[in-house]
């Protein structure tokens, strides 16, 4: 049954005039149905305002009516509630919902009045929890048996591996299914609701006007997923962590599987346990992911075979799903990112291509000594630097610098460290990060000593201490320089394709 879900907008104003207007507005943004959820408007009086909600209704409509009882909004008895859906049939509604509770007494007030143009859609909503597969099974059933042209089921993710239940149950169902699971870490039912065959799904017209946790935007379905796009084969990639709602991932690569035609959805994935989701969503079409805090160390850990370099950096950011035999492959792409950047920046202010590396034989100064700052030691000691690691506690640093071969210095020492010119600085503490803008690891006079500066913050891209070292007439590399190149990496492990490099930088400064 998979293809092409519907898109409907729930229009929860409190008028009929703003719901006219919002309907005017899904219809132009590109909506397939509009929910009128009756039980949001202030005053209601049935007659006149279904008929004018429906009379010259741009789009087909769904009129639901939902009590306080069920998630909604409306407080008095049945009776009214079921003459006012009975009306909108009359008027010609395309679907109407009923709840499964009273979805039987609704029936038989129908009695045979039932109009054959309106389905009738019957639903269920859990908002503590998804239930196991059996009993979403059993639900579907019985929600069919009491006559259903469309089965409707709402549950609660306390974890994203519950939607795979949903999905599940989905794919098997015979009859038009809508099976959604409410929440942030239920977002993924929203839109790969096409791949496993849901009839239906929601999407806001702006942020703040949902009729239910964790529905997506309008635009960000259509512009950001393609929702229209994904099919059965579509692949699933995604930015696996916790938080990952602020991500740049889905837009970035979104736009980049876009631009070659690659049949692929990329989604933000709140993830608790990083090796049950892996467990859970092992099928071949979820093909690939980017690993962000806290789950790289995990990723690491729960990777068949490990890129030699990622293994010794102790941190995987991305996995890819081998198409010969399923087995998992960790990589990292965020220290070539930050290394290319820093060595095509060197090239190019020194006019001169050389055959080995521009870091051979400089002294570069890693600051942090946590993940990023061991990557960017591993990169920088791999392309025969001479790495010194510069750390708040020196015993931090010393760690670090015996694992590469380094030396250990302490923050308030790098003060005053010069040992030559034309020394490389690589900022991988959060120092200087929004919201602390105006901190920054290292004084201006200190800056003097480098040929380049680079940090790996990226918001705000230019920090106080790349300013500074601008200022100084110091060479900057940005942390969105390391951040576009990590993306591109990734794009070519996920598909096997060369990045739409231009694409790719021209979308990150539209996010600006």
């Amino acid at each position: 049954m998979a293809g092409v879900s519907l898109v409907c907008v729930p229009l929860v104003a409190k008028s009929v005039e703003q719901m006219l207007s919002e309907m005017a507005t899904a219809k132009v943004r590109g909506a397939d149905v509009v929910e009128i959820r009756l039980d949001h408007l202030a005053s209601f009086e049935p007659r006149r305002d279904l008929d004018l909600l429906l009379r010259n209704r741009p789009l087909p409509a769904l009129v639901t009516y939902r009590p306080k009882w069920e998630g909604g909004e409306y407080e008095g008895d049945d009776g009214r509630r079921f003459e006012a859906l009975f009306l909108a049939m009359e008027f010609g509604a395309d679907y109407v919902d009923i709840e499964l509770k009273v979805a039987q007494e609704f029936l038989d007030y129908l009695s045979g009045k039932r109009q054959d143009r309106t389905k009738l859609i019957v639903s269920s909503h859990n908002y503590q929890s998804t239930p196991s597969t059996e009993d979403l099974s059993s639900l579907v059933a019985r929600i069919q048996a009491v006559g259903a042209d469309i089965v409707k089921i709402a549950t609660t993710a306390v974890d994203i591996v519950d939607v795979a239940r949903m999905f599940e149950v989905m794919v098997h169902c015979q009859v038009p299914m809508i099976g959604l699971v409410m929440g942030e870490r239920g977002l993924i039912s929203r839109i790969l609701c096409p791949k496993f065959g849901g009839y239906l799904t929601f999407a806001t017209l702006s942020v703040g006007k949902e009729s239910a946790p964790g529905q997506p935007t309008l635009s960000d379905l259509l512009d950001i997923y393609n929702i229209k796009q994904i099919r059965a084969d579509t692949k699933v990639y995604g930015i696996v962590g916790k938080p990952v709602g602020h991500s740049k991932g889905p837009i970035l690569h979104g736009a980049a599987f876009r631009s070659v035609g690659y049949d692929a959805v990329y989604l933000p994935l709140l993830v608790d346990d990083f090796a049950s989701f892996l467990h859970t969503y092992s099928s071949p079409d979820f093909a690939g992911f980017s690993v962000t805090m806290p789950h790289k160390e995990a990723a690491l850990a729960c990777s068949d075979e490990v890129d030699p370099i990622a293994k010794y950096i102790g941190a995987v950011n991305t996995l890819i799903k081998r198409p010969s035999d399923g087995k998992l492959i960790g990589y990292n792409t965020d220290y070539t990112g930050a290394i290319s950047a820093i060595e095509t920046t060197l090239q190019g202010s020194s006019g001169k291509v050389s055959a080995g590396s521009p870091l051979a034989d400089k002294v570069f100064v890693v600051l942090g000594a946590g993940g990023a700052g061991k990557a960017l030691a591993y990169g920088a000691k791999e392309k025969g630097a001479r790495v010194v690691i510069a750390n708040r506690t020196y015993e931090r640093a010393k760690e670090l610098a015996n694992l590469v071969g380094g030396q250990p210095i302490s923050l308030a020492d790098l003060e005053n460290f010069h040992p030559e010119e034309g020394m490389i600085l690589a900022n991988t503490t959060s120092i200087g990060m929004h919201p602390n803008i105006h901190d920054t690891p290292l004084s201006k006079q200190a800056l003097k000593s480098y040929a380049l500066v680079f940090d790996a913050i990226y918001n705000p891209v230019v920090t106080r201490l790349l300013r500074e070292a601008e200022e100084l007439g110091v060479t900057i590399v940005t942390g969105m320089e390391m951040f576009i190149r990590q993306a591109m990496g990734q794009f070519e492990l996920f598909t096997g394709l060369p990045a739409p490099e231009k694409l790719m930088r021209d979308t990150l400064l539209s996010m600006q």
